[in-house]
């Protein structure tokens, strides 16, 4: 099935990193009539106010990539929120579009549903079989139970609702916040700030052992765009690039795309998070899905895209 350039699509989340992603692959594309809504004009978070939304606009498709989201620091300090509002806006976009007929959707969770000790590289199977990793377990809780409402959707309803987990994304525009973002472009904006401040060092949180695998979010859009056309199984599946790095590689990978030339002191006592992350993307490359831009490459454009929405030099 190939997506009509004339569909009525909805991307919910479109200002963020991964829905602006896959809005411009739509717009790549040719799609003409895309949906999308600002916090301020459409609160995710009111039941009323998503349904009349979609009684309004019926779209036929739907990108669900709105969420609330951070890194360990913010999951940590505000579980009631991540849980919370994750869930309420995934319910009302879900059952929203159930109650609109909307021909198919497709629910973005992450690679942060698996089990904090999950055999390595993560398989679909793997989900729920041990304990969360306890500095993301709000979030993830929320994903999964939005996984679940998509497949019991399809079972009882018969909704073409599908889900994919992207592994850790970065890419334009992410959230550089210290606090708030995750690692990557945290590492970013923290490299920048001692460059710009001629700092002899630059700290990072934990070991720098923890393994991890990142996608730039315009691949993760191409993926998403290919899974609508092709794909329509209960279980969800698994978008990654199927490499991994050390948190300490990476921090010097990004210390170099930055140019930062001081030394990198590591804070033992902030905690890892999860030991490795390694998706098994073995499904959707047999589809014929494969991710096109490297690490070093996407790291220069997300520098690129700090410096120009900080107005950095």
């Amino acid at each position: 099935m190939k997506l009509d350039p004339y569909a009525r699509i909805y991307v919910a989340g479109h200002r963020g990193l991964a829905g602006s992603a896959i809005w411009r692959e739509l717009e790549r594309r040719g799609c003409s009539r895309l949906i999308g809504r600002t916090r301020a004009e459409l609160n995710l978070l009111e039941t009323g106010a998503v349904h009349a939304f979609y009684e309004a606009e019926k779209p036929e498709y739907v990108f669900v990539a709105a969420a609330r989201v951070g890194g360990i620091l913010a999951n940590d300090r505000r579980p009631a929120e991540f849980l919370f509002e994750n869930l309420q806006i995934q319910n009302n976009l879900i059952h929203g579009a159930y109650r609109a007929g909307v021909k198919k959707l497709l629910f973005l969770g992450s690679s942060c549903i698996y089990p904090r000790l999950a055999p390595q590289p993560m398989k679909e199977e793997h989900l729920l079989t041990g304990p969360l990793e306890p500095t993301n377990e709000w979030y993830a809780v929320a994903k999964i139970a939005g996984i679940k409402l998509c497949q019991a959707f399809r079972r009882q309803y018969g909704c073409d609702f599908i889900s994919a987990m992207p592994t850790n994304l970065y890419g334009p525009n992410d959230s550089y916040d210290l606090e708030g973002s995750h690692v990557l472009p945290a590492l970013l904006r923290k490299f920048h700030e001692a460059k710009v401040a001629g700092a002899a060092t630059a700290t990072c949180w934990g070991t720098g052992a923890p393994l991890r695998e990142f996608l730039y979010a315009d691949d993760l859009a191409r993926a998403c765009v290919f899974l609508m056309e092709n794909y329509s199984e209960e279980q969800f599946i698994n978008v990654g690039c199927g490499r991994e790095i050390s948190i300490r590689e990476l921090s010097e990978t990004v210390q170099r795309a930055v140019g930062f030339r001081g030394e990198i002191v590591w804070d033992t006592s902030k905690p890892d998070g999860m030991p490795r992350k390694l998706m098994d993307s073995s499904r959707i490359f047999a589809l014929g899905w494969k991710p096109e831009v490297d690490l070093p490459t996407g790291l220069g454009l997300a520098y690129a895209d700090f410096l120009k929405r900080s107005g950095a030099r």
